[in-house]
């Protein structure tokens, strides 16, 4: 562990808002976002309260009042800004924030230079690690609140239409397998302990389904035939108008989409994004297909190309067998979320270079669409 390592992290996260303007800092367009100013702080306040104010001798915090606007959901921690008063707290200044970021990389150096322990260090890197996660968010979150603006402005170019090849299948064989992370290097809670696994024989696509493939769907009224969705995904489409993937702007000449980087053609080779897990389902009960479990998507991972989409699996977020959530404030980072929600595999374009892994465990909702969610079609061999 080394300042230039936590410092090359850091600094991703400031890059990533370079080409903002200052009122672009403070919007939050719904609950389930956050601006860009608040992930800058939040990250910084997880450092200030779980590595300086514990470890780091006479540390003095930025600003007394910075954990009640800057907590996420630690309870544990003390009171803290509604999540849907986020984007009302024009207060602290977004320049005021990025001073907070400084002060606490400035302190962050003396801790690193003398006070470094294999406790610290293990504390460090989830707080890392916690920064990728919210650099991604950032950009999504981002996308989601411009998205608001008829304007439909742009600000990054991350790529987010990616090529990819043709379709083939690849099987795999009935047996016993395991899963989970194994050996050393860092992972979440939520991907221990390793542990074996039965599967019957399936085959699982090698890509991801395309933007074409889904737009035949919409156009031969998929969302208008309840038989292929969920009871809850049906009252959720009826309930919010929801009629093609968020951000796709198409009709009967044209196919576009927004995109950080502005309106731009919709490429329909490119891999289908921001299609919520009810739609996800939906598309591969129309197509004949099914959506893999989590246990099938990691065991044939190694047999494909992925990371360009978080992948929805069929798997509700739950424990793994002999999880053990950490002690403190900390164990509220995972273990507290596993109700009531469905399972992502992979990584995105979003996603922090390093940030990705086999074993990795996302999870949300299933109405959400605003990360870059794709789906992956599996079957079972007959």
């Amino acid at each position: 562990m080394t300042f230039d390592h936590y410092k090359q992290i850091r600094e991703r996260s400031e890059y990533l808002c370079s080409n903002l303007e200052t009122e672009d800092f403070t919007i939050q367009a719904a609950e389930h976002v956050s601006p860009a100013k608040w992930h800058l702080a939040h990250t910084s306040w997880f450092f200030e309260t779980f590595v300086l104010k514990s470890f780091l001798p006479d540390y003095q915090e930025f600003h007394p009042d910075f954990s009640f606007f800057f907590n996420s959901y630690y309870n544990a921690v003390g009171e803290r800004t509604a999540r849907h008063h986020r984007g009302l707290m024009t207060r602290p200044t977004t320049e005021e924030v990025f001073d907070y970021r400084g002060y606490v990389d400035e302190q962050m150096n003396f801790l690193i230079d003398g006070y470094l322990t294999d406790e610290v260090i293990e504390i460090v890197l989830l707080g890392l690690n916690h920064e990728q996660q919210h650099q991604e968010l950032l950009l999504t979150d981002l996308k989601y609140n411009l998205w608001q603006n008829p304007l439909l402005p742009a600000v990054l170019n991350i790529k987010e239409y990616p090529k990819q090849p043709e379709r083939r299948w690849i099987q795999i064989k009935e047996g016993v397998y395991e899963i989970g992370h194994q050996g050393e290097g860092f992972c979440y809670d939520n991907e221990r302990a390793n542990h074996k696994v039965y599967l019957e024989s399936y085959s699982i696509a090698d890509r991801l389904v395309s933007n074409k493939e889904y737009l035949k769907f919409v156009q031969e009224g998929g969302y208008d035939r309840p038989e292929f969705w969920h009871s809850d995904g049906w009252a959720w489409l009826k309930a919010e108008g929801v009629k093609s993937p968020l951000y796709w702007l198409v009709n009967n000449d044209d196919n576009f989409c927004y995109t950080l980087d502005g309106k731009r053609e919709l490429d329909l080779e490119a891999p289908l994004a921001h299609v919520s897990f009810y739609e996800a389902a939906a598309y591969a009960e129309w197509a004949g297909y099914r959506l893999p479990t989590e246990a099938e998507w990691e065991v044939a991972s190694s047999e494909f190309s992925w990371g360009k989409r978080w992948e929805w699996t069929n798997s509700a977020y739950l424990p793994y067998p002999r999880y053990q959530k950490a002690p403190g404030a900390i164990g509220e980072y995972n273990g507290k979320f596993m109700v009531n929600q469905m399972v992502l595999r992979g990584a995105s374009v979003a996603t922090s270079p390093g940030h990705s892994r086999s074993t990795y465990r996302n999870f949300f909702h299933p109405h959400y669409q605003w990360q870059f969610t794709g789906i992956r079609l599996c079957q079972k061999i007959n």
